[in-house]
């Protein structure tokens, strides 16, 4: 009998169909047999993602997170760009590839939350030590071939273009630290008007998420592609809602060109 596994996950083909699953466990656990209809949906990505059964508080942390990100809204570049799909006729995975391109950026995107996260890991709840990290975080890197991603100018986690924390930031950091994970939700919490001061600029809702992740063991590349992928129902359904429309209902100002090809140029 032809068994597939890696370390993630094992499978068991039926007795007369080697094609066909007949039982699948995700890290010794029986997916089909025993957490279907039982397990929630936060508690089937923790263990895909740490390899271990959530705690009742770190499922809720996760369920949280899942609704403050599911819908980055209009305003967010990466919907905007699946809404740009939609209304221009692509298919539905072009759009959430749309979506995911624009997404993935180190600013306002997973890959700011990446960054973070790291940040996390090197200054813990020493802020003497956060701001030595973003006096690096912002400068161009040594050597440019070796890193695809340019700097973003401004510390991870903050809003580059907010005076003062956004309302639904302080709601998710204050929902996320009443789950109480972890220290660094706790800490954030109490600090973050201090750190914003240090770096000039509002904590942003990447910041939050980040701290979130970390609470929960994760590693900053599984912050990045768990960010990237629960921001993705918003682009989804934003798509979808511009498919058929015309161009002239996109909701969004027109530009005034004053030097429009189709009208020529201006004397």
């Amino acid at each position: 009998m032809n068994t597939i596994h890696t370390c993630i996950w094992q499978e068991e083909p039926e007795a007369d169909n080697t094609y066909a699953t007949h039982r699948a466990r995700c890290h010794g656990f029986d997916v089909y047999g025993a957490m279907l209809g039982r397990a929630r949906w936060a508690e089937m990505i923790y263990l895909l993602f740490c390899g271990e059964a959530a705690s009742l508080r770190q499922a809720a942390l996760l369920d949280v997170l899942a609704v403050a990100l599911a819908n980055p809204g209009p305003r967010d570049a990466s919907v905007h760009a699946a809404m740009c799909g939609g209304i221009g006729g692509s298919p539905a995975a072009a759009s959430l590839i749309a979506a995911l391109a624009v997404g993935a950026g180190a600013s306002s995107g997973a890959r700011e939350v990446h960054d973070a996260m790291q940040v996390w890991a090197r200054c813990a709840d020493n802020p003497a030590n956060w701001l030595t990290e973003w006096e690096s975080a912002v400068q161009p890197p040594v050597d440019p071939v070796d890193d695809i991603w340019p700097p973003a100018g401004h510390p991870p986690g903050f809003d580059p273009h907010g005076t003062s924390i956004a309302l639904t930031v302080r709601q998710t950091l204050a929902a996320c630290a009443s789950c109480d994970v972890g220290p660094r939700l706790d800490w954030l919490q109490a600090h973050h008007v201090a750190l914003e001061a240090a770096a000039g600029l509002p904590l942003a809702l990447s910041g939050v998420a980040a701290a979130a992740f970390a609470d929960l063991g994760l590693d900053p590349q599984q912050g990045e592609m768990l960010f990237l992928l629960l921001r993705l129902p918003g682009a989804a359904v934003h798509a979808l809602e511009q498919s058929g429309k015309h161009y002239r209902d996109f909701p969004f100002p027109a530009l005034d060109l004053r030097n429009d090809p189709q009208q020529g140029v201006p004397s």
